[in-house]
């Protein structure tokens, strides 16, 4: 009996987030984040970047523009700013997907499974590879992205409308895996079982204080424990 079935879970999907998760991706949005807020007078750091990862980067522009220049700024104004943040990230290297995440859907879909993606970002060249790079796992109505909500991460919305798509799957029934606090707190928030890669370089109670239910650094390390745990 597996670790799953002893608590009585019955799983039935994978959500997976994107940015630092299946692909290697973070420094770069880093880079691309500092820059692009340093052209409107934010100040913002590597370790501001990781901490925000999840979050819709319209909802993150404008908790800076108020906490640091007191500005309330339009959602227009705050695509404006992101979209610089697009055009920085996108005329830098290619991130590379992380080792055992191709490893990993295999597994998920041998485990009868579905694979999905719920991603703070709504850049339509992200998506595209997405669907190219995992297109044997992965369609586009098994995506959320930050289009498909109001309310981004922290909040639970993103995973509960990731289960609506799979088919109106309950929370039992799903397990998010996450390498950002936000995103973590989301999936424990929408009540689905939440694993935690922790592969940037915050600690690992940054992520087990969210309520990760398991913690791992790499994504072969799950990959490893995956039939034993699920």
């Amino acid at each position: 009996m597996s670790e799953s079935e002893k608590f009585g879970w019955n799983f039935k999907c994978v959500l997976f987030d994107m940015d630092g998760v299946l692909y290697d991706s973070m420094p770069n949005h880093a880079i691309a984040w500092q820059e692009s807020m340093a052209k409107f007078g934010i100040n913002m750091t590597a370790a501001d970047a990781y901490a925000t990862e999840g979050a819709r980067g319209i909802d993150t522009i404008k908790k800076y523009m108020r906490d640091q220049l007191g500005k309330d700024i339009t959602l227009d104004e705050a695509q404006t700013i992101y979209d610089e943040k697009t055009r920085i990230f996108h005329d830098m290297p290619i991130a590379p997907i992380f080792d055992g995440v191709t490893d990993m859907m295999e597994k998920i879909i041998q485990s009868g499974m579905s694979v999905n993606v719920v991603t703070g970002s709504g850049q339509r060249p992200l998506i595209d590879r997405l669907l190219h790079d995992f297109g044997k796992y992965l369609d586009e109505d098994h995506i959320t992205t930050a289009y498909n909500v109001k309310r981004g991460k922290p909040y639970p919305d993103p995973y509960l409308i990731g289960l609506r798509k799979v088919g109106n799957l309950k929370p039992s029934q799903g397990i998010v895996v996450e390498n950002a606090p936000l995103g973590v707190k989301s999936g424990v928030s929408a009540g689905i079982f939440t694993v935690a890669i922790n592969s940037g370089p915050l600690p690992d109670s940054a992520l087990k204080n969210e309520g990760a239910n398991i913690l791992f650094h790499k994504m072969t390390e799950l990959s490893d424990e995956w039939n034993n745990i699920f």
